[in-house]
């Protein structure tokens, strides 16, 4: 029977997969909404420059943002 190390994964020791999984989805939920917020951003800076103004971007990007929260 082999035996219980503990120390570097290199020697054997055990995986702590439930941390690598939280790790993992923390992850994906930062690049997920940090990539929505600045496409929201961009495309709110964008319209607000070329169109009507900066109380309007504000209202696309709120629009942007609760669409994203509906779909997502």
């Amino acid at each position: 029977m082999a035996e219980i190390q503990h120390g570097p994964a290199e020697l054997g020791a055990q995986m702590d997969y439930p941390e690598h999984e939280r790790t993992y989805h923390g992850f994906t939920f930062l690049v997920k909404w940090g990539t929505t917020v600045l496409v929201a951003l961009m495309a709110s800076m964008a319209f607000a420059f070329f169109a009507a103004g900066w109380f309007s971007g504000i209202i696309l990007f709120a629009l942007i943002m609760a669409a994203a929260v509906f779909l997502m």
